[in-house]
């Protein structure tokens, strides 16, 4: 089956290179612009600084092919199925980003430690619900 899938808006960060870029948010990963199209622009409603939400991005340098990874690249430890793992490498490379909110000026959005690199295609946001929403 295919799936069709369309960029919605970039990352625009000093990030450059996926190879020097932080593994994970917490490993010193700089703040960024999501840059938005102008057509999702009703979609952004409601997100103001401080709101915590979760960036799905494609990582599109990533490898398509690969199934098994050294977790972390440390080949002192046993090889893994991908799907036990947060590589970037994998058949669909979708990243998930729990990113908080810093400035929204209009089509962009600030966030804090973001680890995906320059130009990032992002394909879709959704909001981190509390405890009290996600129970009901």
């Amino acid at each position: 089956m295919r799936i069709h899938i369309e960029s919605i808006g970039r990352v625009e960060s000093t990030l450059k290179d996926p190879a020097s870029a932080p593994r994970q948010a917490d490993e010193g990963a700089p703040e960024a612009w999501l840059i938005f199209e102008p057509h999702v622009a009703a979609g952004l409603r409601g997100i103001k600084a401080g709101t915590e939400v979760l960036l799905l991005t494609w990582l599109d340098r990533a490898h398509r092919s690969v199934l098994v990874v050294q977790p972390r690249g440390d080949t002192s430890r046993p090889p893994e199925g991908v799907f036990n793992t947060r590589s970037p490498h994998r058949p669909n490379p979708i990243g998930l980003h729990r990113v908080k909110v810093a400035e929204v000026d209009g089509l962009r959005v600030r966030v804090k430690h973001l680890e995906a690199i320059d130009g990032t295609p992002i394909i879709d946001v959704k909001a981190v619900l509390s405890e009290d929403v996600a129970k009901r």
